[in-house]
């Protein structure tokens, strides 16, 4: 079972990805867990620092950015590092520019196409 931590201040991400990913947590391929703020999301690995192979994280997120725990996490989890999606709703080459220079390793555009990102999931995971 792959473990994804998915980052997102949007409370209901939670039950989108719950319902979008039915499947895939009743046959134990995905389990996820969920973090409103960066700030949770670094408690969340610091409890379990080898848990979450992979991050979905929303960049942008009142206190913490999501370009902040972007760089937080490459710094912290060196070996090995985790895989980190960024989430955005910004199509502006900015954001993806820094989120690239801190070690995004790709990119899912909101609102989320869940076909897309299974897609992604599977090649990532292959």
């Amino acid at each position: 079972m792959k473990k994804i931590l998915v980052v997102d201040d949007e409370r209901d991400i939670q039950t989108l990805f719950e319902q979008r990913f039915r499947r895939e947590i009743r046959e134990q391929t995905y389990a996820f867990a969920f973090a409103f703020s960066g700030e949770e999301a670094l408690a969340y690995l610091e409890k379990n620092p080898h848990e979450a192979i992979l991050i979905l994280s929303d960049i942008n997120m009142p206190g913490m950015s999501g370009l902040e725990l972007l760089r937080r996490i490459k710094a912290a989890y060196e070996v090995p590092p985790p895989f980190v999606m960024m989430i955005t709703a910004y199509t502006d080459s900015h954001n993806r520019e820094q989120a690239i220079a801190r070690g995004a390793d790709d990119f899912v555009s909101k609102p989320i196409d869940f076909s897309a990102l299974k897609e992604k999931l599977q090649a990532i995971f292959t």
